[in-house]
């Protein structure tokens, strides 16, 4: 292990210890019960994994999704429990196994990056879903805020997929992603909602840990690119020798 890899992995426990322990505290005064706590927790431990780069952060969110369902079923918000149920669990499923065949010495996931013409795309693909996703949860009489709620679903779909392919981008999603679900779990928490404070609280860590996740896999995917041209340059070393 290297000196620059024995500093990351100072740096990754170092973050992974403060998410948790500020999730933990604030959680205690914020929690209704043990259940809105664990869906708080889990959701921290598995973003906070996932901005490391370990693959382990896919099996606690596999419960964060099921629990995440669950409360926004009861706030009818039902963009977000059908995108936990119907895509959140079995991708998480799915990440899991594709992760594993791309991780390195350090057991973190090999990270890297699009060029810029693809990352227009899929800015254009998420206007264009996000506008029609909101006009079909309008048509449903008891959907609150529907085209807030569809863009956190595409947003939250498209940075999965890219998470799964190991892109940094998916970060820049993450990002956007919580200042819009902070926003609406605010709105929720005006107008009553069940545990809305304690959303609004782990939307926010999230949104922290976007900033850091975001930081993290562009040194990744830096790391990961030199590499990649080191081995290049010897390959053309030994073919021409």
């Amino acid at each position: 292990m290297n000196a620059e890899t024995s500093l990351y992995n100072k740096v990754d426990l170092a973050w992974l210890v403060f998410l948790t322990a500020t999730g933990s505290i604030l959680s205690v005064f914020l929690s209704e019960g043990f259940f809105d706590l664990s869906i708080f927790l889990s959701g921290i431990l598995c973003v906070g994994l996932i901005a490391i780069g370990r693959r382990e952060g896919y099996l606690i969110g596999l419960y964060n999704s099921l629990s995440y369902a669950i409360l926004a079923y009861g706030n009818d918000l039902y963009g977000e429990v059908y995108l936990n149920l119907f895509f959140f669990i079995p991708t998480g499923i799915l990440g899991y196994v594709m992760w594993r065949y791309h991780m390195t010495s350090g057991k973190t996931v090999i990270m890297r990056q699009l060029p810029w013409p693809w990352r227009a795309c899929i800015a254009a693909l998420c206007f264009l879903l996000t506008g029609g996703l909101g006009l079909v949860l309008e048509q449903n009489p008891h959907q609150n805020t529907p085209f807030i709620d569809a863009t956190t679903n595409v947003l939250s779909v498209v940075a999965t997929l890219l998470m799964m392919w190991r892109y940094k981008e998916q970060w820049f999603l993450y990002i956007l992603l919580n200042i819009i679900t902070i926003i609406m779990w605010t709105l929720r928490t005006r107008a009553g909602g069940e545990s809305g404070d304690m959303m609004v609280l782990m939307w926010s860590l999230f949104l922290l840990n976007a900033l850091f996740g975001s930081w993290r896999w562009h040194m990744g995917a830096k790391k990961a690119t030199e590499l990649k041209e080191e081995q290049d340059t010897g390959e053309a070393t030994c073919d021409e020798v």
